[in-house]
């Protein structure tokens, strides 16, 4: 029986749509039809056109009819033909007068943009991981091992609260490493850290994810913190009160009638150092008091290096605190899964918030996390991570206690960044020097709440986990060399 063309087209072929309208015959209007592609840039140079039969079978033509064009068009130079490797369009034929002017793309808002105008030789900015450790052969087999057993209502419409594998995964997980009292149909997976908060607080015309708001403000938050979070918030109508820091975290006694409070108590982000317990326990009385909630921010929760792991705070009242967690610093922002821990109270409004079908984590990214989990291997991944961290920070402050023993350095006994101290009216000028060595960092002042009146301090905010590990000791010869006694003018 003869095969049917869809079933071979689909076996051999490659959809390549022409136009076969000039005049002469068929065989003029195909070399016709390939030579305008190619003229105009739709074919690029390099390009690998469908087999013969191929491509005939996709026009109704001869076989013949296709092979004679491939050959004159490889005579002309237009194509090139090489026994088995198939014809493709010449490398060096250009595109003439292509048929339409591409605009250049719309900048990315979540991508990081080369600050000062170029790429930076040194990127010691904070926020990002070391993405060339990124634990390739482990993912790749739990993906490989998630698709292999998923069944296949996997790939239909599924649950907005996310699969069920990951979320008895993270459940476990989390009260085993982070001290967290749940059930798995407590946890809704979101796309990170922003998409909680749009779900949390979206409403009205800014309310992308779906209808219905489930926390309103005033939001409390820290005196420093993500400038972007508070943007977020902002645009959903929020207002934010800032709450002073000394060094044992949050002012929490400054807390009156706002209806939540945003917190980073592992490691209070950027100035670092865990929320003092007395602290913990007097912010949950306050949310009890007060029938409001804290929201708790688990970002550096897995990275400590010189304290005893600081159990999360939702343990101390699962339905007044809701924790929020990620994989952007552990495994990498590219995977673009959190969760959201909730009291019983906020699940179904969550789930309403997030709709039926959009603003989903992909299903079997999920899965791979959920196995990653399970096997072993995002523990082993994490702890091969916190030592690696750990050497990079010391790295960091031994090379400046020998080349810039004037800085102090703060915020290290956890997390992925340091804070470096600076003299008063400083700052900015030590920015400008790091820029001049092609190193890109922040001030601290970058994360101040404007309408904090806590005292301002001046500082830079070191991210010693973002350069590869072979780039790393440059980076921080450079800031070094930025910071040293005499080659700035912040001593």
């Amino acid at each position: 029986m003869r095969e049917s063309w869809v079933n071979y087209a689909e076996r051999i072929g490659s959809d390549l749509h022409l136009e076969l309208s000039a005049p002469g015959g068929k065989r003029a209007a195909l070399i016709g039809a390939l030579r305008e592609a190619v003229r105009s840039g739709r074919l690029a140079p390099g390009t690998r056109l469908p087999p013969y039969r191929s491509l005939a079978a996709d026009l109704g033509v001869a076989r013949n009819t296709v092979a004679d064009a491939y050959a004159e068009l490889v005579a002309e130079g237009w194509l090139t033909a090489r026994q088995g490797a198939g014809t493709h369009v010449a490398e060096r034929t250009r595109p003439l007068h292509p048929a339409v002017h591409k605009k250049a793309p719309a900048p990315d808002p979540c991508a990081r943009a080369p600050r000062h105008g170029r790429s930076p030789r040194h990127d010691l900015r904070q926020g990002t991981p070391d993405v060339s450790a990124f634990p390739r052969p482990a993912w790749l087999a739990s993906y490989r091992r998630a698709l292999s057993q998923a069944p296949n209502e996997v790939f239909g419409p599924g649950d907005p609260a996310g699969r069920p594998e990951l979320r008895a995964a993270l459940a476990a997980y989390l009260a085993r490493a982070r001290g967290v009292r749940t059930e798995p149909h407590r946890i809704v997976v979101c796309s990170g850290f922003a998409h909680a908060l749009r779900l949390l607080f979206g409403g009205g015309g800014g309310n992308r994810d779906g209808g219905r708001q489930v926390l309103r403000g005033p939001l409390a938050v820290e005196a420093y913190g993500l400038p972007f979070h508070r943007e977020l918030l902002a645009a959903e109508g929020v207002r934010t009160v800032p709450l002073p820091l000394d060094e044992h975290g949050a002012l929490v006694d400054r807390l009156t009638r706002e209806r939540a409070v945003l917190l980073t108590p592992a490691h209070q982000f950027p100035t670092g150092g865990p929320l003092h317990a007395e602290r913990r326990a007097a912010v949950v009385d306050w949310a009890r008091a007060r029938g409001a909630v804290v929201l708790e921010d688990d970002y550096d929760g897995e990275f400590r290096y010189d304290r005893r792991p600081v159990g999360a705070l939702q343990s101390l009242d699962p339905e007044r605190v809701i924790l929020i967690g990620s994989v952007s610093k552990s495994l990498s922002p590219a995977v673009r899964l959190g969760w959201m821990v909730l009291p019983e109270r906020y699940v179904g409004d969550v789930l309403a918030a997030k709709g039926e079908r959009e603003a989903w984590a992909s299903v079997p990214d999920q899965l791979a996390l959920a196995d990653l989990i399970v096997s072993g291997s995002y523990d082993r991944h994490v702890r091969r991570m916190r030592q690696r961290y750990r050497g990079r920070r010391d790295r960091l402050v031994a090379a400046l206690a020998e080349r810039a023993p004037h800085i102090q350095v703060s915020g290290v006994a956890a997390g992925l960044h340091a804070v470096l101290r600076l003299p008063p009216g400083t700052e900015r000028s030590a920015v400008e020097a790091a820029v001049r060595q092609g190193v890109a960092l922040d001030g601290l002042a970058e994360f101040r709440h404007p309408d904090t009146d806590m005292a301002a301090h001046d500082g830079l905010v070191v991210g010693y986990a973002t350069p590869s590990e072979h780039a790393y000791g440059a980076a921080v010869e450079a800031l070094c060399g930025a910071l040293a006694p005499g080659g700035t003018r912040v001593s």
